[in-house]
């Protein structure tokens, strides 16, 4: 079964975790890290002749055009990951809709590729911002992929979402990232701090079990994933574990898991 590998294209520094560290106003004077860890990453993916949906940050389009023409070149679907990394639940409709529009603008000038897909930053299209669909369908995209299927996320998740594809507008296609359900509780697979959390072995299982139950596996992972050496900041115990524990197994677990798994874009898995 061919299953979806998806890449959040974003910097060290822009995710929701780091805010609390280096702050948005300062993220002009960090150092950029993102072109030589997609380097890698696409070396891997190279070598095991597979392609990805990459999630642009718009952000990053602006300053580094010649990656993402680099990632297109190399047979990779562009999506888009908005442009500011805000997360939708902190955003009215309007400021949505002005920043998604922006990050059309600023992608849109790096590929020659129709932009189909979008993913929220920290998945948040939930409950409470499904009003996002109808700015997505209006502007031309065919599916999102940001719905968690679960519960226990404080950022995240829409508990009783289908855990496989499903239509969840009219026009829109919702791409959940992977979940399986064991004894009624369930359990995310899906990639990122997952991936790193869990034993490999435990993570080909799940997956195997997504498998077998007829839905492709809709996998995540950040190239800053690949950076052991990117600068640490004080996050404070739990944060901190979230994003750098095991961060330097990452290069190693891929291989496994492309040797495991068939992976392709989400364009090919949906049939778009």
């Amino acid at each position: 079964m061919k299953n979806a590998l998806t890449i959040d294209l974003e910097e060290w520094f822009s995710g929701h975790i780091l805010a609390r560290g280096v702050k948005r106003e300062s993220w002009e004077t960090q150092e950029l890290r993102v072109i030589k860890t997609t380097g890698k990453l696409l070396e891997i993916l190279a070598h095991h002749k597979t392609h990805a949906t990459f999630f642009v940050l718009g952000w990053l389009a602006e300053r580094a055009p010649g990656l993402i023409k680099q990632i297109e070149e190399a047979g990779h679907e562009i999506a888009s990951h908005g442009y500011s990394h805000t997360s939708i639940t902190e955003m009215t409709p309007d400021e949505f809709e002005k920043d998604l529009k922006e990050s059309i603008d600023v992608i849109g000038s790096c590929t020659r590729q129709r932009i189909l897909g979008f993913r929220a930053p920290s998945f948040t299209v939930t409950t409470k911002t499904l009003w996002a669909l109808g700015i997505l369908a209006r502007l031309g995209f065919k599916y999102d992929s940001s719905v968690f299927p679960l519960s226990f996320h404080p950022d995240y998740g829409i508990p009783d979402a289908p855990l496989s594809i499903f239509k969840i507008h009219e026009k829109i296609f919702e791409v959940p990232l992977s979940c399986v359900e064991i004894l009624r509780q369930r359990v995310p697979c899906a990639g990122g701090f997952y991936f790193r959390l869990y034993p490999y072995q435990l993570t080909r299982r799940l997956l195997q079990r997504c498998n077998k139950e007829g839905r492709p596996v809709i996998f995540y992972i950040h190239p800053w994933e690949l950076d052991p050496e990117q600068p640490r900041v004080n996050l404070g115990s739990l944060n901190t574990l979230r994003h750098y524990y095991n961060i330097h197994k990452i290069p190693e677990r891929l291989d496994r898991l492309l040797e495991d798994f068939q992976f392709a874009t989400i364009r090919e898995v949906i049939g778009l």
